[in-house]
């Protein structure tokens, strides 16, 4: 069972594609336990919609996470309205779906280099963009968590994960992401940083034409719950729900 503590009153929180799915239900999991939220959003206009329509301290930033330029800016902005950072979920991603009018999940040899340098840049290039650039400010909280939004398609050794016909780029991408979420994770090992990941499960939204079978609120419990580990919580590791996933 991974345990949670409560008093989060005034800590500071940024999920990156927040503005809809999966990140808008994280955002408001988050908000509903006292967090101040910033909601990443690519457009900011649809960045202010959502978060208008959340209760709790929701503040909107604009933040293209394949954009070196706007990560900086946002790290100083949350630099000098709050000093430090308390939790980071990195939930921002992309398929090969993103880019094309597949109406299927595509077969490897459907897919391109070019998909893969596409999806890689969002899924795995901007969570070493963004945790690399928030570590200063992550490591002046008190308990920093690090969430990254994986998937169990990334796994190469959980039963069931390749059930059915997965995205070569996507899945890979997955795998990648889980590798890094490890060696950040040993780096800060014996610290008060804890860095995992959440694989949410098959879940409904526009990502994958709302196919999947859960709701995203279902699918966020996961991410909100590494975000608010007590200090013993685990480190380095992927769960789905509260199964630790083999890879």
């Amino acid at each position: 069972m991974i345990k949670t503590d409560k008093g989060f009153q005034g800590k500071v929180a940024l999920v990156t594609g927040g503005n809809k799915g999966l990140g808008l239900a994280i955002v408001r999991g988050l908000a509903n336990k006292g967090f101040v939220v910033l909601l990443g959003s690519r457009d900011p206009q649809r960045g202010k919609e959502a978060a208008a329509a959340l209760d709790g301290d929701v503040r909107p930033v604009q933040l293209d996470v394949t954009s070196q330029g706007q990560v900086d800016e946002s790290a100083a902005r949350v630099d000098r309205d709050f000093g430090r950072l308390d939790v980071l979920v990195n939930n921002a991603g992309a398929s090969t779906l993103t880019f094309h009018q597949f109406d299927h999940l595509p077969k490897p040899t459907e897919e391109t280099a070019d998909d893969m340098r596409k999806v890689y840049e969002v899924n795995v290039f901007a969570v070493v963009r963004m945790t690399n650039a928030f570590l200063p400010l992550l490591l002046k909280s008190e308990a920093p968590r690090v969430v990254n939004v994986t998937s169990k398609r990334g796994s190469i050794g959980e039963e069931g994960a390749w059930v059915g016909q997965p995205s070569m780029v996507y899945s890979s991408s997955k795998t990648a992401l889980n590798a890094l979420t490890v060696h950040y994770a040993r780096e800060f090992a014996g610290t008060k940083l804890k860095i995992n990941g959440a694989a949410p499960g098959f879940v409904s939204t526009e990502f994958n034409n709302f196919r999947g079978t859960r709701t995203p609120d279902e699918g966020a419990v996961v991410a909100v719950r590494l975000a608010t580990l007590d200090a013993d919580g685990p480190t380095g590791a992927v769960y789905e729900d509260e199964t630790k996933l083999a890879w």
